[in-house]
């Protein structure tokens, strides 16, 4: 867990974000068993059983779309 002081200097997101770790030899096959277990809208890899997975897809189809025609600043 993170110090007092760390927890202070993260950003709100980050300090409601959990992270875990785990010595497992094959975490590929973990990640296939949380994300078929669990809701997760904004994970589109092994997750099309989400109802929002096809609206999501499109949407980043258009903003992939839509950063290619913008010019490219230094």
């Amino acid at each position: 867990m993170a110090s007092a002081s760390l927890r202070q200097r993260l950003s709100p997101v980050s300090r409601r974000t959990t992270w875990a770790t785990s010595s497992v030899d094959e975490p590929w096959v973990l990640e296939a068993q949380l994300i078929s277990r669990l809701d997760l809208p904004l994970n589109l890899d092994q997750n099309r059983h989400n109802a929002f997975h096809s609206h999501l897809k499109e949407l980043r189809a258009q903003a992939r779309r839509r950063a290619r025609e913008l010019p490219i600043s230094a």
